[in-house]
């Protein structure tokens, strides 16, 4: 009976908490509709347009700002209502899933996700093919396809530095930059085939990584982010200086295509077509990079995950929890930053060479810091640490955009002057900054140790 009692006093006590704490909430929101305000005015409020035969004139939307700063003040109001409540509930949870044993949401979670993500990515071109009528219909989504994969490899390779490391790298592109030039070098001046330049252009990868491993062994922080975005820049503009040895800007092109085992996607004889008795598409081609990229998406996952589970592995969580304990143990630091620099710049440079056989050119360009950003965004709304979460942040990132192109529907909110793509990266920015305010952690924050000993284990 006193036990049943406590809960409509707790019930009481929290209704109270919440009231006690709204005058704080509806300020809160206010502020951000304010600063919403205050940054709509020189971008969205006044617009420039041009007139047919008078020149340019402002048109003026302030129609548009207060619907903007209106849906800023609700959602801001009910986030805050939202993580008051979760925030009172949340220690009961904690001890009600210690006492009964069952694993976390998230965990449950990133456990179904994974072999729903798997089975979609292997059965993506039957789904393109039956959605689109056809093979070469389907093809924009096979595309698109190819670029998220790539950046899921990357991503899980940016992960090994940043998630199970610690080691904060803003220079990350120099390493697929590194890799996309061995191969376009490897096979436009020495005539090697794609299967023979890809473990070349890992190992190149891997040579740089450790290049930049030891002038940062001793830097920690801002000072590692500062020198590893200095060596990607350096990298750049390497390549576009070094005109005898890269292009220059205007990089390398009419790389070779890659082959099917030395089978190339041709319409004559000894070509993939003729050979297996189909009928000559270009997207097979296509199809067979994309199952190219998954395959190597997978092999960093299974690497990774092995990895994770190694003595290396453990010292490198260890590293990124804490330096100072990690050296009082007796781990050579050393080693750990080198391996985990070498062995993320490996994969990164697998990705370039794939960059390159799929598009077919190169340009420093292609590897400026934006690409690392994007990257390294990935990772932390992923989650750092997390295989699954970086891997859903990098479906977010790159396919959201591709998706948000087409927002027409909007025109029947806003007029039929409302163009949809002026806001698309906007609205992402906003889904961005959203995404770290309700879970700053990531999607799905993977901090808990790879091994468990004793008790805990049991």
């Amino acid at each position: 009976m006193a036990q049943g009692s406590t809960l409509p006093a707790a019930a009481a006590s929290g209704t109270r908490r919440e009231a006690s704490a709204l005058p704080e909430i509806v300020k809160d929101a206010a502020l951000f509709a304010l600063v919403t305000f205050g940054l709509s005015i020189p971008i969205v409020a006044i617009r420039t347009d041009l007139g047919q035969g008078t020149g340019l004139y402002l048109t003026t939307r302030w129609g548009l700002v207060a619907a903007l700063c209106g849906a800023v003040f609700v959602l801001r109001l009910i986030q805050r209502l939202v993580m008051l409540r979760v925030g009172q509930s949340r220690l009961a949870a904690q001890e009600k899933q210690a006492a009964s044993g069952l694993a976390a949401p998230v965990g449950r979670l990133a456990a179904s996700l994974g072999p729903l993500t798997l089975g979609l990515a292997l059965g993506l071109p039957f789904i393109a093919v039956i959605g689109g009528g056809g093979l070469s219909e389907g093809r924009y989504w096979i595309d698109l396809g190819i670029l998220i994969l790539t950046y899921v490899m990357l991503g899980w390779g940016l992960n090994i530095v940043v998630g199970l490391a610690g080691l904060l790298d803003l220079g990350y592109v120099a390493f697929y930059a590194v890799g996309a030039y061995t191969y376009a070098l490897c096979s436009t001046v020495f005539g090697l085939s794609f299967w023979v330049c890809l473990p070349v252009a890992g190992l190149f990868a891997a040579a740089f990584g450790v290049l930049l491993g030891f002038p940062v062994l001793r830097l920690r922080g801002d000072y590692l982010a500062i020198v590893t975005l200095a060596f990607g820049e350096i990298i750049r503009l390497v390549l576009i200086n070094w005109v005898d040895f890269s292009g220059g800007a205007a990089g390398i092109s009419s790389i070779p295509r890659a082959s099917f085992f030395g089978i190339p996607f041709t319409a004559g004889e000894g070509g993939f077509a003729s050979t297996f008795g189909l009928d000559f598409n270009p997207m097979h081609r296509v199809v067979f990079l994309y199952y190219l990229i998954l395959a190597l998406a997978l092999i960093t996952n299974l690497v990774t995950l092995r990895m994770r589970r190694l003595p290396l592995g453990r010292a490198w969580e260890a590293l990124r929890e804490d330096e100072i304990a990690c050296t009082s143990l007796g781990i050579d630091t050393t080693m750990t930053k080198l391996t985990a620099f070498a062995l993320g710049a490996m994969f990164a440079g697998f990705a370039g060479s794939f960059f390159a056989v799929r598009q077919g050119f190169v340009s420093p360009e292609s590897f400026n810091f934006l690409e690392s950003a994007i990257i390294l965004a990935i990772v932390v709304l992923g989650g750092m640490g997390s295989q699954i979460g970086v891997a859903i942040a990098a479906i977010v990132m790159v396919g959201a955009p591709e998706l948000l192109r087409n927002l027409g529907f909007l025109r029947a909110v806003f007029g039929e002057g409302f163009d949809p793509n002026e806001y698309r990266l906007l609205l992402f920015g906003l889904a961005m900054v959203a995404m770290m305010v309700w879970r700053p952690r990531g999607l799905i924050s993977d901090r808990e140790p790879s091994i468990r000993l004793g008790k805990a284990a049991r």
